[in-house]
């Protein structure tokens, strides 16, 4: 449905942690929006790592998710339906798949991602998956949500539970090229 690999926002001076801030202008296909939830999420900056551009959390200070919507279509993530991505988990970071529904709630996935610092190729099938309640202001998870209706889901990406340790090798993770595989059901 579809695919975005990143770019690197216009920026004027040094490139340095504000103007490494991810913005829409980072976002390189121009049917998708970026949706970033968390108090301090403001802060997710744009990398190149492996010849790649990726959206790193390692400066965040909280809980956040990275999110992308199709401006066209609601992705219908039923059945053989996939979320590909290129990631990295660093310092004990998991992250989980979160979607919003086409109702305006938002519910995050059980299947976690643990890359142990490597730059690896992860699949999330969404069949059989428990859910639960995501709060996209605090980014955080409550009660589990019986058999939500994913023929709608509006936005779709990764949750990070843990807020970021800082620069180097901390806790963190960044979000490289991510592909959708699903059917695209008009708005």
């Amino acid at each position: 449905m579809f695919k975005e690999e990143w770019k690197q926002p216009p920026y004027t001076g040094a490139l340095n942690d504000e103007n490494r801030r991810a913005t829409q202008d980072a976002v390189a296909n121009p049917k998708l929006e970026l949706k970033l939830y968390g108090p301090m999420s403001r802060d997710v900056g744009v990398y190149n790592h492996e010849g790649r551009f990726d959206l790193w959390n390692g400066v965040v200070k909280s809980p956040m998710a990275i999110m992308l919507r199709d401006r066209t279509s609601y992705a219908d993530v039923t059945g053989l339906a996939r979320l590909r991505a290129i990631v990295r988990t660093m310092g004990l970071h998991v992250i989980y798949p979160v979607v919003r529904l086409a109702d305006g709630s938002y519910i995050a996935g059980s299947r976690a991602q643990n890359t142990e610092g490597e730059f690896l190729e992860v699949e999330v099938a969404f069949g059989g998956m428990r859910w639960h309640k995501f709060d996209p202001a605090t980014a955080t998870t409550s009660a589990e949500v019986k058999n939500p209706d994913l023929t709608k889901v509006d936005e779709i990406g990764f949750v990070d539970l843990a807020p970021g340790g800082g620069h180097g090798v901390s806790g963190a993770f960044n979000l490289s090229t991510i592909e959708l595989f699903a059917k695209a059901v008009p708005r």
